[in-house]
Formats: C-alpha cells, sequence, structure tokens
C-alpha cells in the first residue's frame, strides 16, 4: 500500500496554498496512494516563529472550510488525507490535525498535546494544550495515529498510540536547518518504530521564512527502525512509498515487547 508525504512550500496566500495541496493530493493519489498526509500548518506561514497576537484570521473551525474541501476531494479519489491546520473551538485555539476517510468522513481530530516555548517557536503564545487524547482511526486502509510535531519527543504519547493499535504514525513537523544535533530526530523516529512496532512517516515543511528555513527531508521508518525513505532537503516533493502492513504483525514489538509488558508496574513507576 503506497503512502504519500506532501513536502509542500507555504506562502502568504493561504488559497493558492490550499489549491495547491489540492492538487498535490490528486497528483499522490494517480500514482497510486492511498493515504496522504501534510506538514505542520500546510497551508500558512509558519507564524508560531513570531510573538505577536494571535493570527485568528488564519484560524478555521473542524469541521470548516479546508477540511470540507478535501473530504469532497478524499471520497472523489477513495483515498485517507490528514491535514494540519490553526483550529479555532470556542475561545480556544489547537495546533491540529483532521483525519478525513477515504469515503470523505471526518473520522476525528488530534490536537497537539504538548506545546513548547523557545526561540522562534513561540507555541505557548498561540496553542492550547490539546484535549483529545492519543487517537487511532481505523481508516479504510489501516490503523492510523497522529502525533503533532512536539508531541513525537514523548515516548509515553507514542507508546499510546501503540497499545491502540495504530499500524501507521504520521507526523507532521515544522523542523528547521540547525534546529537539532545531526541525526538525532531521525533516531528518534527510527527508535519508536522500533520499540512500537508500527511504520512512523514524518511529514515536514520546506522552504526559507522569515526567521527560519525549513529543511524538509520527510522521511518514512519501517517498524525493524530502518529508513526506508527519503524526500531531498530544501525541495518541494511528494514522498511516496509502498508499504507492507504485515511487517507490523511480523515486528519485535508485536511478537515481544509489547507481548511481555508488565503494565501493573508502571502507575507507580510514573
Amino acid at each position: 500500500m503506497k503512502i504519500a508525504l506532501i513536502q509542500q512550500k507555504a506562502g502568504e496566500d493561504v488559497a493558492q496554498n490550499i489549491s495547491r495541496g489540492l492538487e498535490a493530493v490528486r497528483k499522490a493519489a494517480s500514482d497510486g496512494s492511498r493515504i496522504i498526509c501534510f506538514a505542520e500548518l500546510a497551508f500558512t506561514e509558519f507564524f508560531p516563529q513570531r510573538l505577536s497576537p494571535k493570527p485568528f484570521h488564519l484560524a478555521e473551525t473542524v469541521p470548516g472550510k479546508t477540511t470540507q474541501l478535501f473530504s469532497g476531494l478524499a471520497k472523489q479519489l477513495g483515498v485517507v488525507i490528514i491535514l494540519n491546520l490553526y483550529e479555532v473551538c470556542g475561545e480556544a485555539t489547537y495546533d491540529s490535525s483532521p483525519v478525513i476517510d477515504a469515503d470523505g468522513k471526518l473520522l476525528g481530530t488530534t490536537r497537539m498535546i504538548h506545546i513548547t516555548n523557545y526561540e522562534h517557536f513561540c507555541e505557548t503564545n498561540y496553542y492550547t494544550p490539546g484535549d483529545t487524547g492519543a487517537p487511532v482511526y481505523d481508516t479504510k486502509f489501516g490503523k492510523i495515529g497522529v502525533a503533532i510535531c512536539y508531541d513525537r519527543h514523548y515516548p509515553e504519547y507514542m507508546r499510546a498510540l501503540a497499545l491502540k493499535g495504530a499500524e501507521i504514525v504520521f507526523i507532521p513537523q515544522a523542523g528547521a536547518v540547525g534546529e537539532w544535533p545531526e541525526g538525532l530526530y531521525e533516531a528518534e523516529m527510527r527508535t519508536a518504530s522500533f520499540q512500537n512496532g508500527y511504520f512512523t512517516a514524518l511529514c515536514n515543511r520546506v522552504g526559507a521564512e522569515e526567521y527560519l528555513t525549513f529543511s524538509g527531508e520527510s522521511f518514512i521508518c519501517n517498524p525493524s527502525g530502518e529508513v526506508i525513505a527519503r524526500a531531498a532537503e530544501g525541495s518541494e516533493e511528494i514522498l511516496i512509498y509502498d508499504i507492507d502492513l504485515q511487517s507490523v504483525q511480523d515486528s519485535h514489538a508485536k511478537r515481544l515487547f509489547l507481548r511481555d509488558r508488565r503494565d501493573n508496574l508502571y502507575k507507580d513507576w510514573l
């Protein structure tokens, strides 16, 4: 089964960004992709790079205009789509990933739980901590979880997705050039895949913006902890790869690690 990661630049024109995103979905579907994921805040500039008032003009409800557009396309093409956008719900605003099934139905929304604050990632100024937990969605093409950017650093969150049966975990990310020690974030995803027995598919932003240059280099890891596909650095690309979900059931984690857990002990430890 082919999955696709849309590594796409986002300019100031939101409508144009969305239009390009719709076209990218059509292209990925025409190449046989069945599950298609976008990067973090895929259709807007990365506004958390600066400290300023909340850009409510960029926030939208879920369901809303963007989810309706992609829901219609998902139904037309018979594909699963994972978005990421700036959601508003009442007075709260979230970093959110709506998940749309192949029949166009909105299965639910994952909201980023862990919110950070450091230079050019002023996220506590914009996001409310998510309240949707760590859901796993039973889509037409497999059971998928979503770990939005910063949430991937928390083993508790990544393990929760495994315990709920995730076969693929998609990671919409905004990762900048020079933000992390060489190879460390990749090693982190390889370890998560190996320890939890699922594919991880990290979809990163790309392109130079006001303060940050996003590196791209989206990649996919298999349940053995190997990087099996990688997009280019610094350029737009649709990374498509054919994965075998049987390898989830054959993984060390499924056969050994998860089987031999001692969950009666962990509550007191944590």
